[in-house]
């Protein structure tokens, strides 16, 4: 598969239909030692849309943390991991 400059890829139709993905599915990834692994998001009852998005940020941001991956980091130097270099985005 090749991902496309926005970080997407297109999964294929017997693996979605195999997994149960459907349009609209919240799917999540871990990692699992060497492997990247795609699941189903947890979805919590009676939860939002926001707040689920909201608890999935904070989730990872004290994953990151405990790795160290964002010590020391301004904003300006997370959102630019989040979205890419300031001048990549104002081209397209």
């Amino acid at each position: 598969m090749r991902v496309t400059s926005k970080g997407q890829v297109t999964i294929p139709k017997a693996v979605r239909d195999k997994l149960g993905i459907a349009p609209g599915t919240d799917v999540g990834f871990s990692e699992e030692g060497a492997l990247i692994v795609m699941n189903q998001d947890v979805i919590i009852e009676g939860e939002s849309r926001g707040e689920r998005i909201a608890r999935r940020l904070l989730e990872f941001g004290r994953m990151a943390r405990k790795e160290g991956l964002l010590n020391d980091l301004t904003t300006d130097e997370i959102m630019e991991l989040t979205r890419g270099p300031r001048d990549e985005r104002n081209s397209r």
